[in-house]
């Protein structure tokens, strides 16, 4: 039987949640904790981080809808991994107001 965590509904909804996790820990790591403008534009990752917040429910409801009712037990394990990541993903920037 061959594991969950390698379907790629699975591991999508992991994989890019931690890239934007990295991601915000490197802008801060280098540039510091940035004053916000409001007259700026927020950039394209701020952006793309907006719209991957629109599909991330949508990624994980489709896998929970594929999965929950053929293999619950790993599919509720994966699911909780994938909204940690979620979770990890939107607290630097909703604890920091970036």
């Amino acid at each position: 039987m061959d594991s969950l965590l390698k379907k790629p509904s699975a591991w999508i909804p992991i994989v890019i949640p931690l890239i934007f996790f990295s991601y915000i820990l490197l802008y801060i790591a280098i540039r510091g904790i940035p004053t916000p403008d409001p007259n700026a534009d927020e950039g394209t990752l701020a952006h793309l981080f907006q719209l991957w917040l629109v599909l991330e429910p949508f990624m994980v409801g489709f896998f929970a809808i594929t999965w929950l009712p053929q293999r619950p037990k790993e599919a509720l394990f994966v699911l909780a991994i994938q909204i940690v990541a979620a979770l990890a993903a939107c607290a630097p920037v909703f604890l920091l107001h970036l």
